[in-house]
């Protein structure tokens, strides 16, 4: 989705401790941080971007029904507290703090390549069936784009949208359901429409927001 200016966070995990770790969804507080964009050379060189499709059909009943990817409660151990928001890009999981070491996990699409950033934020406003204009950025390599599209079912921002911080990066759903689990956004974090749904109301505007690329110990 629409770029800004980001922290590309990349680890060298080591080893069997960083296993442990993301089985186990370990977390612990992250430092705040200004996103700001330190782009890797891959990213100067891309030519194209995975499409977007707009007008594509997605309804708010369509959900990751099965796998790894599919809405569960899962045991997370983690510093945060309840209803903290915690991405792992890395694993493309978005967990939701529960009390007692869970946590509900939901299966998204995240930035690809050179995209992809870490950081503390705040949902700053939420909307239904959002409206979507992507940046010149976005136009600039995306010429076919539309320059403006009404929230909807085919609208590629989807059903729901949380906004992060005053960046113009989202937490949002996604009419192209397929996409989940893959690196594939300018930086947004996409759920199934159902999923995003979902989640919409358990997340107050103000919610934590804790954005890494792997699960810490």
């Amino acid at each position: 989705m629409p770029d800004v200016l980001s922290v590309i966070d990349r680890f060298r995990p080591a080893g069997a401790a960083l296993v442990l770790a993301a089985v186990l969804g370990f977390a612990s507080p992250l430092a705040a941080l200004s996103p700001t964009r330190v782009p890797s050379p891959k990213a100067e060189r891309i030519t194209m971007d995975v499409g977007d499709e707009p007008g594509r059909i997605s309804t708010e009943e369509v959900t990751i029904k099965s796998g790894p990817f599919a809405r569960q409660m899962v045991f997370f151990r983690s510093n945060e507290a309840p209803g903290t928001i915690v991405i792992h890009t890395s694993e493309k999981f978005l967990y939701l703090v529960m009390p007692n070491n869970r946590a509900l996990r939901y299966g998204i699409g995240v930035g690809r390549e050179g995209f992809q950033w870490s950081g503390l934020v705040k949902v700053t406003r939420k909307a239904e069936w959002p409206d979507w204009t992507p940046p010149p950025e976005m136009i600039t390599r995306q010429p076919y784009l539309p320059r403006f599209m009404a929230g909807g079912p085919g609208n590629p921002m989807g059903a729901r949208a949380m906004y992060l911080g005053s960046t113009v990066y989202r937490i949002h759903g996604t009419n192209q359901p397929e996409t989940i689990g893959q690196a594939i956004s300018s930086g947004c974090f996409r759920l199934a429409n159902g999923d995003v749904v979902d989640l919409y109301p358990r997340v107050p505007v103000g919610t934590k927001v804790v954005i890494r690329h792997a699960a810490q110990i």
